[in-house]
């Protein structure tokens, strides 16, 4: 079995890109290396599928993009795996979420992202991470007639979610898994979904090992993930939880730490 890092996992925001959204000045120089030597890279990210390719436009036919919190991944626009909710689960999670005071739902399906009126006036964050969006009048229409993937909620009028309406939320956990995922977003998805199932189930179809594959992450959403590979890098700017999880350290993302130490990754022969 080779020693050699074959995929390497990394969220977006807070990790890899910086305070302005813009990925590392090396990036092209960095990831050119690393698909020279033969390992794929991996975004993963609580971002839509359609914003990830639009970013990475470039990528699109090398990387294997693992969006909404690893409910969808995709690879050469072909979907790898997916995770459907049960309809009886999104209307009941906008029955009870839409009682939260400040929480703005956003219905994501594979390629296109829903949201009521009451959004309309918060789109412009909503864009950062869903590009491909519509508004509608009836966001119960849309969870019986669509396959979703994940129910989002905004606080998009505080930005501190974990303490606004990740606690309501965070009561319907069990029949579905409710993820923290940024000071914005919480993330409502079906049981055991996370970007740690995500990277568990792309190492099954690709066979291999996690011994063969490292993650770069920031947040609790990233958790499952790190946890899932060997060579686990924890942002400096990380949630205190983070630290735990992870077998070493990366600089802040503001630093551009994923550049960093896929350089010295690189340098020692272990990609």
């Amino acid at each position: 079995m080779s020693d050699k890092i074959k995929l390497i996992f990394c969220d977006m925001d807070g990790t890899l890109l910086d305070e302005n959204s813009n990925l590392p000045p090396d990036f092209d120089e960095v990831i050119g290396e690393v698909i020279r030597r033969g390992a794929i890279f991996a975004p993963a990210s609580g971002r839509q599928y359609s914003a990830l390719v639009l970013q990475m436009e470039k990528y699109a036919d090398d990387f294997i993009f693992i969006s909404e919190n690893g409910t969808f991944a995709a690879r050469h626009d072909k979907e790898l795996f997916s995770s459907e909710m049960d309809k009886a689960d999104v209307l009941r999670i906008l029955t009870k979420g839409n009682r939260i005071p400040g929480a703005y739902p956003v219905l994501c399906g594979k390629r296109l992202a829903y949201v009521g009126e009451e959004f309309r006036p918060y789109l412009r964050e909503m864009k950062k991470y869903f590009t491909q969006n519509t508004v509608v009048p009836d966001l119960e229409r849309v969870a019986k007639e669509v396959p979703i993937i994940k129910v989002a909620y905004c606080d998009a009028e505080q930005g501190d979610a974990e303490h606004t309406i990740y606690p309501g939320l965070k009561k319907l956990d069990g029949p579905v898994h409710v993820a923290l995922s940024s000071n914005y977003w919480v993330d409502i998805m079906n049981p055991g979904m996370n970007k740690g199932f995500a990277v568990q189930t792309l190492q099954k179809l690709l066979d291999v090992e996690p011994e063969a594959c490292a993650a770069f992450g920031d947040y609790l959403n990233d958790l499952e993930m790190l946890r899932a590979v060997k060579y686990s890098f924890a942002m400096e700017n990380s949630h205190p939880a983070l630290f735990e999880a992870a077998a070493c350290r990366a600089p802040a993302n503001t630093a551009y730490g994923v550049t960093q130490k896929l350089r010295e990754l690189l340098d020692a022969g272990k990609i």
